[in-house]
């Protein structure tokens, strides 16, 4: 039986960057600032000397709606976050600490964002 190689990162951060046409029900990340945000939390987690994440950007998660939108594998844990400060939280708590960010966590099958939401 082959053995899976050793792990190159331990953990993914999938940050969705996409972009629909403007005025497109669903929305999109691109459109609410999800590059900007990518690219903060790159710089950031280098800052805080996160180790052995990769930050990356994603095509469409299916999710802009909720928008900005991240997953961070292999826990499968979703996150919706609008500012730098939510960006902060999510690299302290979730990837540096292993705790879960409870007020910006999205649900499995949650189609809109409560109006507290990341407050």
């Amino acid at each position: 039986m082959q053995t899976d190689p050793p792990l190159y990162f331990a953990g993914h951060v999938f940050c969705c960057t996409n972009e629909r046409a403007e005025g497109h029900p669903r929305g999109s990340c691109k459109a609410k600032g999800a590059e900007r945000l990518r690219d903060y939390m790159k710089k950031r987690a280098k800052e805080m000397k996160v180790r052995g994440v990769r930050i990356n950007a994603s095509g469409c998660l299916d999710r802009c709606e909720l928008g900005p939108t991240l997953v961070i594998y292999p826990e499968g844990v979703w996150y919706h976050y609008d500012t730098e400060a939510d960006v902060d939280e999510i690299l302290e708590r979730h990837l540096i600490r292993g705790e879960r960010v409870e007020r910006l966590m999205l649900q499995p099958g949650q189609t809109r964002l409560s109006e507290t939401a990341g407050k």
